[in-house]
């Protein structure tokens, strides 16, 4: 119990450090920008509940250390309360381009580093992809937001999608399931975030902008939608082979009126053959990381 509270306190002050990050970050945007309130509660929002979320998550999955992937996802999420700030900010007076252009330029440069240390330091946790995954979704809906001041509300379709189908979940179980790999899904993924900053930057005239968000929102849709219909035609097949063969019932096909247990194919003692059924987890294909198509986060 000692040991367990031990590892609680280290974990606790990791997420500390962490919210701290986030406040200076603040304090260094707030003066350079001239950040008004709205940027500072959406970026101070943005730290405590990070910080309350992550906290109850360490102390549920009971890891032993935080870990080196952990932590570069927790300094993604740092630049991410940034920009949501300089977002929020935004609604209020001109957007400081620069810093919001170089905030998330990094963040997206980050994404898949974490992946690639906990590979190598055999730090990998299913907590650990959750945490990815959810920065990442978190990044693209901010962006998402950002653009449609400029380009239009249905650029929200893309930050969106995620959290519909999330929502979608929880009436059709079914889309839990975990998908097999695909390279095409991290791609499309990828291709969201690059597509929002294109656009956010203001560095090519409107209608390539336009253009360039409504094929990335295309790809997001046909990602979603192959692995809707991917998860769907796998839960009917599941299901199917789940259902067990009716067992034949003894006696009365040869004139007989006897029970089982007086048949010579059940002799007293004998137990009966059950009939196998498949269950929807053996079934499903082998899938290291459990998510949405966004990416896992992420894309088909």
């Amino acid at each position: 119990m000692a040991l367990n509270n031990t590892y609680d306190a280290r974990l606790r002050q990791e997420t500390a450090v962490g919210a701290g990050a986030q406040v200076l970050l603040l304090a260094l945007l707030g003066p350079a920008t001239g950040m008004g309130p709205a940027g500072w509660l959406a970026g101070l929002a943005f730290a405590c509940a990070t910080w309350a979320v992550l906290s109850r998550a360490l102390h549920r999955s009971r890891l032993s250390s935080f870990g080196p992937a952990n932590r570069v996802t927790l300094g993604r999420a740092t630049l991410v309360g940034g920009v949501t700030a300089l977002v929020a900010d935004s609604f209020e007076s001109a957007p400081p381009v620069t810093p919001l252009v170089a905030l998330t330029a990094v963040a997206l440069l980050l994404d898949g580093v974490d992946g690639e240390v906990a590979r190598r330091t055999g730090s990998t946790t299913a907590l650990g992809a959750r945490f990815d995954m959810e920065v990442d979704a978190f990044l693209i809906l901010v962006l998402s937001v950002y653009v449609s001041t400029r380009l239009g509300p249905w650029v929200l379709l893309i930050g969106g999608m995620r959290y519909a189908f999330v929502a979608a979940a929880r009436f059709a179980p079914w889309l839990t399931a975990p998908l097999p790999a695909s390279f095409a899904r991290k791609t499309v993924a990828a291709l969201q975030g690059v597509s929002l900053l294109l656009a956010g930057a203001d560095l090519l005239p409107r209608p390539v902008n336009l253009t360039v968000v409504l094929l990335a929102l295309a790809s997001l849709v046909w990602s979603f939608g192959r692995d809707v219909v991917w998860l769907r035609r796998t839960a009917r097949t599941v299901a199917g082979e789940a259902v067990p063969e009716p067992s034949p019932r003894p006696g009365r096909a040869a004139g007989l009126n006897a029970s089982p247990s007086r048949t010579p194919n059940h002799r007293a003692g004998t137990p009966r053959r059950q009939p196998a059924t498949v269950s929807a987890r053996s079934a499903s294909p082998a899938q290291p990381s459990r998510g949405t198509p966004f990416g896992r986060l992420s894309a088909p």
